[in-house]
């Protein structure tokens, strides 16, 4: 897969984030899906927190530390007190930061590079990996904000 592609996959994921997340707050962010599942505030967290690996795959520093990433990472305690979350516009900015390196570095990428050699599989494979993990939570993102009783984002 080239650089190109993956970097318009990931793109679209970010225009999905954005209107799936346009106008929510921190406080409906935070808000528990019934009868269980993460907040949406846990599950853009998720997808800046994992990013880390997209970035570390490609080359670049990650937009968060490890001690930002915990509260975010699979396995983690649920997401209900405001004062362990990261802000919602917070988050949004670092996500369009990774993005915009995300873009530039894909946009570099030699095909050697992509069919380098990562864990059981190469660069490209583990990215489409890590793409499609994106879309599956930013499509929760999607459920979520209908739970917050907005408008579907994607017509």
């Amino acid at each position: 897969m080239a650089g190109d592609a993956l970097a318009r996959l990931f793109g679209i994921n970010a225009q999905v984030i954005e209107a799936n997340t346009e106008g929510m707050t921190d406080e409906e962010s935070l808000l528990q899906p019934v009868p269980g599942g993460n907040c949406a505030n846990w599950v853009l967290g998720h997808i800046v927190a994992t990013r880390n690996s997209v970035m570390k795959l490609i080359g670049e520093d990650p937009v968060w530390n490890e001690e930002q990433a915990s509260v975010y990472r699979r396995g983690a305690d649920p997401l209900t007190d405001a004062a362990r979350a990261t802000s919602f516009k917070q988050m949004l900015n670092d996500m369009r930061a990774s993005q915009q390196k995300l873009t530039k570095r894909l946009g570099e990428m030699s095909g050697d590079e992509l069919a380098a050699a990562a864990e059981d599989d190469t660069v490209a494979g583990q990215l489409a990996i890590l793409h499609f993990h994106e879309a599956y939570h930013i499509g929760q993102l999607g459920l979520i904000r209908r739970l917050a009783g907005k408008p579907g984002a994607i017509k």
